[in-house]
């Protein structure tokens, strides 16, 4: 028997190389070509094979038609999908494994089941365990079919037969088509999988939710291609330490993307969290130093968040800068800022900055709130009680407004904070009812507010 040939599949692009290489020819990323099987494809002459061309229509022709959605039952998860599943559409979603994501998916199903026809196609849990699963979340199962299945033609015949509403595989990188030799989760399985999936959706109009793997960096595993034939992708973030999930749509053709839903894991599944801003927000008995409350805007929602700053003398020729859960190279951008325009210097300073809850801000409004919170904890005197900040912090020291400011200033006001110090930009033309709000447009107008 021949040796089979094997090809190197690029895990980023694609791309195939005939040999391994450390960087991918095709998209220049290191250390993501994978060994494969090389497929055989039948030999046809391509122009004497050619269909007859397809017929062509008017964009101005085609009728635009709002598709109803399929609500979940789960107001945080059909937040993050845009208000909804629509039909035909296709999701990923990943993350570590333990999460939570087949409970969700099998959450939503017994939700969906009542008014729909549904299918959990199980790849990975034989049906025991998907039963035993539902028993301890004590739902209502009755209406859920069950397929244990990891074979793509039997899966698609399955779906082809029963034509439900929504389909779910848990996992991707579990199925297999018998068209391709490689091994299940392979490059090549994972992206003709993924692509037959996604056809077989657009042509019936089901809706098929796929769960995929991640990688240890935390990156969906197989080909970044995966990512761009679906219509929405949806990362399941959470720390083991503590029971409260989030959910992030990075990608959403149906929908916003940098939506956030917020979830509490609890012994009957995963139970939505209706004032997510609570949850990173410190009770503290009084006013403590260092501590600065900002509001974040994730996708339409904004969440209050508290920023925690300590300041301490250091005890090494190299002061540290560690922050966790903002990014540390704006901490020492934002420092030197501060040196240069407010005349606070902290070059002989360790600082660390930590925002509550374990949730990741990547925005620039939260500028401002760190550098307040700095301040605060290097001079060891509290802010003023029941303030709020935001706004981005240029390198000149200008304050720069940011977006949506009126809606975080109407979500701070309903959680009973009275004092905003605001870019003088984003100052609302109408006063919100119970806040007193400060313009600035200078860093250093800030902190001398903050002084008192």
């Amino acid at each position: 028997m021949a040796k089979q040939k094997s090809v190197y599949s690029c895990t980023e692009c694609g791309g195939q190389a005939t040999k391994w290489q450390g960087q991918c020819p095709h998209c220049m990323a290191w250390n993501t070509l994978v060994e494969t099987v090389a497929e055989t494809a039948p030999t046809v002459n391509r122009y004497s094979a050619l269909a007859e061309p397809s017929q062509l229509q008017r964009l101005s022709d085609v009728e635009a038609l709002e598709t109803p959605r399929q609500t979940t039952g789960i107001a945080e998860f059909d937040r993050v999908l845009g208000g909804g599943m629509v039909p035909g559409g296709v999701v990923l979603i990943g993350g570590d494994p333990g999460i939570g994501k087949s409970t969700l998916l099998l959450q939503a199903l017994c939700h969906l089941g009542a008014n729909n026809k549904v299918l959990y196609v199980s790849g990975e849990e034989s049906a025991q365990q998907i039963a035993l699963r539902a028993k301890r979340l004590a739902l209502d199962a009755g209406p859920v079919q069950l397929l244990a299945e990891i074979q793509l033609e039997k899966i698609c015949a399955t779906l082809l037969a029963q034509k439900p509403n929504v389909a779910v595989i848990d996992s991707i990188q579990t199925v297999y088509s018998e068209a391709l030799q490689s091994a299940p989760g392979s490059v090549a399985q994972v992206r003709e999988c993924a692509a037959q999936l996604t056809r077989l959706a657009k042509q019936t109009g089901i809706t098929v939710i796929l769960v995929g793997h991640v990688t240890k960096e935390g990156a969906l595993a197989g080909p970044r291609v995966l990512e761009h034939i679906v219509d929405t992708v949806l990362y399941f973030e959470g720390d083991s330490n503590s029971s409260f999930r989030l959910i992030r749509a990075f990608k959403n053709r149906f929908g916003a993307v940098n939506e956030l839903g917020v979830f509490a894991m609890t012994e009957k599944g995963l139970r939505e969290v209706s004032n997510p801003s609570a949850l990173f927000l410190s009770h503290h008995g009084q006013e403590v130093a260092g501590s600065c409350v900002m509001v974040t805007q994730e996708g339409t929602r904004p969440l209050l968040v508290e920023v925690q700053a300590l300041v301490d003398e250091a005890h090494a020729p190299n002061p540290r800068r560690l922050s966790v859960g903002l990014e540390q190279n704006r901490l020492a951008m934002l420092l030197a800022v501060l040196h240069r325009h407010a005349g606070i210097a902290c070059f002989d300073q360790d600082v660390f900055v930590n925002a509550v809850g374990g949730v990741k801000i990547t925005e620039p409004a939260a500028d401002l709130a760190v550098l307040l919170a700095i301040v605060s904890s290097l001079r060891n005197k509290p802010l003023p009680a029941k303030l709020v900040v935001f706004g981005e912090v240029g390198l000149a020291g200008e304050v720069r407004p940011v977006q949506r400011g009126q809606e975080r200033l109407k979500e701070a006001a309903k959680l009973g904070f009275t004092h905003a110090v605001i870019p003088k930009a984003n100052n609302p033309k109408q006063r919100v009812a119970g806040m007193e709000v400060v313009a600035v447009d200078r860093l250093e107008d800030a902190v001398a507010y903050c002084r008192g």
